[in-house]
């Protein structure tokens, strides 16, 4: 009977230990608080009453369930382009498979809206907008403002725009927009002013952050999971799959075509013809322009559907993962996150209802998803006079307790960044000129830093 009852209580811990991995306690889950938004012309954001991040994760021992309004703490919009809508609520329950499996027959297509979900909840898109050519006019369809396409939504089109250059001026500082309320990112969701060429004036004004801050110097966080349960990580990770090599830049297995006149696909395939290349139509408008080169033997770049094998700080023993992809200065590159094609079994992740028998999983209350050194943030402008911005590089999971201190040690500010945002801004316009210093509380640790302010 001691054996009998031994042998149950390691299976018991084995299947806890299995089903608390990563596609588990990996959520930022929040019950509270409420997310903001800007309205164009306005640079306060105000509340929009939607609880941010996820509200409840729970798991059987198959799948775990995700529920979410999909709204991110960071605050969204506005949304430039003319695009009426704001985030809002979605209500969404989303099933992941805890043992995700390799695809070994033909590939499937990525198709219009989610392909995946941020762990803040927030619907991750594939590259494209819903706009296509249509050959029988020689004219843009669907989309806002276009006729619809020949088969309605979701046909099979040959040459398909791609969001990322084409709605630029539709993204927000965190690098997202609705679809009518859906919010998502079609990219790395790390905000424009963070990236090392900013190509987007939209945080000048309308200032947030996004899911994660890029830092060079360590792996990428864990930012999501693809629908055929399979992790997303940020921009970096280990150069080589083995987890050697250091940490570099993960690289996009793609390239733009030498092509000026659009007649055939990248394989070879004459489709009917596209718009001839040109400033209107520059190389790159459509996801066609590009080509996958097979980089062999060099680690560091993605295969066709932007993936590849390797270990991450969350999968020691190793794991097939996406990567966000972006250039050397942060910008982001294509196919951006999953796609064109999925690497393993797809499923439409988004399901009515969680079924009985699942474990609701309740996270720790910890303060942030991992311990940051003194060097893991940075203040600007320093010296400052109006504004003080404190960035924290990488991904937060939860609550963190940001003071400002004088040289006295009196508290003369205090604020939070909240699971799923990296910065926070004290204004300093009432503080005498003088040395102050910006200390953060991460767990039981105390991070701080020097910062003067200076009065003309």
């Amino acid at each position: 009977m001691k054996t009998v009852v031994l042998i149950t209580s390691l299976f018991i811990c084995s299947f806890s230990l299995v089903a608390q991995g990563p596609a588990v306690t990996s959520w930022l889950q929040n019950t509270s608080i409420t997310g903001t938004y800007y309205m164009a012309g306005n640079s306060t954001p105000v509340g929009n009453s939607i609880l941010v991040n996820c509200q409840e994760v729970a798991y059987s021992t198959t799948y775990v369930y995700v529920t979410t309004e999909g709204v991110p703490s960071y605050p969204t919009g506005p949304f430039l382009d003319g695009n009426p809508s704001q985030a809002s609520a979605q209500g969404q329950i989303y099933r992941f498979p805890l043992s995700p499996q390799a695809n070994t027959g033909t590939p499937t297509a990525t198709t219009p809206g989610s392909v995946g979900i941020f762990i803040n909840g927030v619907s991750l898109y594939d590259y494209r907008d819903g706009v296509a050519w249509n050959p029988s006019t020689s004219a843009l369809c669907g989309g806002p403002g276009n006729p619809p396409c020949p088969g309605g939504m979701g046909a099979v089109m040959d040459w398909n725009r791609d969001a990322i250059p084409a709605e630029m001026d539709g993204f927000d500082c965190s690098k997202g927009h609705p679809a009518m309320g859906n919010y998502h990112h079609h990219q790395n969701p790390s905000a424009f002013n963070l990236d090392i060429n900013v190509v987007s004036s939209i945080c000048n004004l309308y200032d947030a952050d996004g899911l994660y801050g890029i830092d060079s110097t360590q792996h990428s966080p864990l930012i999501g999971f693809a629908y055929d349960g399979y992790p997303i990580y940020g921009a970096y990770g280990f150069q080589n799959s083995d987890g050697s090599g250091g940490v570099k830049r993960i690289l996009s297995g793609y390239q733009l075509r030498s092509i000026t006149n659009r007649t055939h696909l990248a394989d070879g395939t004459d489709v009917d013809d596209g718009p001839s290349v040109s400033a209107t139509y520059f190389l790159g408008y459509f996801r066609e322009d590009y080509e996958y080169n097979d980089h062999v033997g060099q680690d560091e770049y993605l295969d066709e559907h932007n993936g590849r094998f390797c270990i991450t700080p969350e999968y020691p023993a190793g794991t097939y993962a996406y990567f966000c992809t972006v250039d050397e200065n942060w910008n982001s590159a294509y196919p951006y996150a999953v796609g064109p094609t999925f690497y393993g079994i797809y499923s439409n992740a988004a399901v009515p209802s969680i079924p009985g028998g699942t474990t609701v999983y309740t996270a720790p209350t910890a303060i942030s998803q991992n311990n940051f050194a003194d060097t893991d943030f940075s203040i600007y402008p320093n010296p400052a006079a109006d504004l003080i911005a404190v960035q924290v590089n990488g991904l937060v999971g939860g609550k963190l307790k940001v003071e400002l201190i004088d040289i006295s040690g009196r508290l003369v500010r205090q604020t939070i960044i909240n699971a799923g945002q990296t910065i926070a801004h004290f204004d300093t316009q009432t503080l005498y000129t003088g040395v102050y210093f910006v200390r953060i509380t991460d767990r039981n640790k105390v991070h701080s830093k020097k910062i003067e302010i200076q009065r003309n």
